[in-house]
């Protein structure tokens, strides 16, 4: 069960390029949810967080084209997936005028452009309306390219894609690192490559086959590896348990069986839920029991992990030096069922230690209880934290210069 090793994380970031007088490509994240009902942005996060790289530049005297894809359009053009809600908001924490094209590479963006003066910015339409974004069609990457003087990546949620405004245009352009991205790169690249010991690494979510990789390259490097959510019952029934209803992937047995092996091999202590919070079903009126992890009665699913998993769990953590943590313990969307959720993030965030949460569910959760603003960090990714944390090379990095 041998890893890669962690890519090459070291990229030189904007500060490093005189920017005054030149035009910026920005790479954003603002792939963020929009009320089905009114069209407005619903989460400012992101937004908030390419704030410190678009502020430098426009501070710099850059004149700044941002852009970013929003949902699945699949190179259609889908009024409702319009960037035209970001761009107001985006106006609106900046405090200052943010110009929107209403197309990507064509006459409106290109007039929007050439307008352009140091210290403003503008905004592009939804990349993903354009076939070649997801294609890296290098024709298209050159026409966005030609906008620019100097790509700046800032969209860490992206990193992960071959997509040509995230590798494409590095073809064409000098490309670096944006603060965001720069940020995301050091500390979770750090803590995986030079944690603080202990280190101790919280996995849950619901499978086993979305997180083989980071398993695999977490047993390499942590001392200990708590596992919940619905992936701890294919390992619990790999030990022979009874997971009633739980989720649970008969395919995956053997590799469970593998992973707590090699665990036990490297001496990293593996620790699994003793107990589950179960139910026939996920409804707030449901009766919920507390039950062992592996003798979960059948019409039962385990839903949570139990008081007593959530106390060892804590326990564990309280003594960690540096902690990472992707995905949640249970349905904590449910009141019933978030009780281990939030035992493990109020140890993390009691803990001292240094704490990463790996973006996704884990990070909606800590903000859900009011505890963001007691870690370390928080990732913006989700698919590339998991895939950083696999240690597998991400596209959108790779194709940066190296510091």
């Amino acid at each position: 069960m041998e890893a890669p090793k962690i890519m090459d994380y070291n990229k030189k970031t904007v500060s490093e390029l005189d920017v005054r007088g030149k035009k910026i490509l920005l790479r954003c994240d603002f792939n963020i949810p929009l009320d089905a009902e009114t069209g407005g942005v619903t989460d400012t996060g992101r937004i908030v967080s390419a704030l410190p790289t678009i502020n430098y530049l426009l501070d710099s005297g850059a004149a700044v084209i941002a852009c970013s894809h929003l949902g699945r359009p699949h190179g259609e053009r889908r009024p409702e997936l319009s960037l035209a809600p970001v761009c107001e908001c985006l106006a609106g924490c900046l405090g200052k005028p943010v110009r929107m094209a209403r197309d990507v590479i064509g006459p409106d963006a290109g007039r929007l452009v050439s307008e352009l003066r140091p210290g403003e910015i503008m905004l592009l339409e939804n990349l993903r309306f354009e076939k070649g974004e997801e294609a890296d069609d290098p024709q298209f990457a050159a026409a966005l390219a030609g906008f620019a003087d100097i790509f700046v990546s800032d969209a860490f949620g992206s990193v992960h894609r071959a997509h040509a405004s995230v590798v494409g245009v590095a073809e064409f352009l000098p490309a670096v690192a944006g603060f965001l991205l720069d940020k995301e790169l050091k500390t979770i690249g750090g803590v995986i490559s030079k944690p603080a010991r202990p280190f101790v690494a919280i996995l849950g979510g619901a499978k086993v086959s979305d997180k083989i990789g980071v398993i695999i390259n977490l047993i390499r490097v942590a001392d200990a590896l708590l596992i919940g959510g619905g992936m701890a019952y294919t390992f619990t029934a790999a030990l022979g348990g009874r997971v009633g209803g739980s989720m649970c992937e008969s395919a995956k047995l053997d590799y469970a069986r593998e992973a707590m092996a090699a665990a036990g091999e490297k001496g990293v202590k593996l620790l699994l839920p003793s107990d589950s919070v179960a139910a026939p079903e996920i409804s707030h009126d449901v009766r919920a029991v507390v039950a062992p992890s592996g003798d979960i009665p059948d019409g039962m699913m385990g839903l949570d992990i139990g008081p007593a998993a959530a106390s060892e769990f804590a326990e564990v953590i309280r003594g960690a030096g540096a902690a990472v943590w992707n995905g949640p313990m249970g349905v904590f969307e449910n009141p019933k069922f978030a009780a281990g959720t939030l035992a493990v993030a109020r140890a993390l965030a009691d803990s001292g230690a240094m704490t990463v949460v790996g973006g996704g569910d884990s990070a909606a959760a800590v903000r859900k209880f009011g505890l963001a603003d007691r870690f370390t960090h928080i990732s913006t990714g989700g698919g590339a934290t998991l895939e950083f944390l696999e240690g597998k090379i991400l596209p959108g990095v790779k194709c940066l210069a190296d510091a």
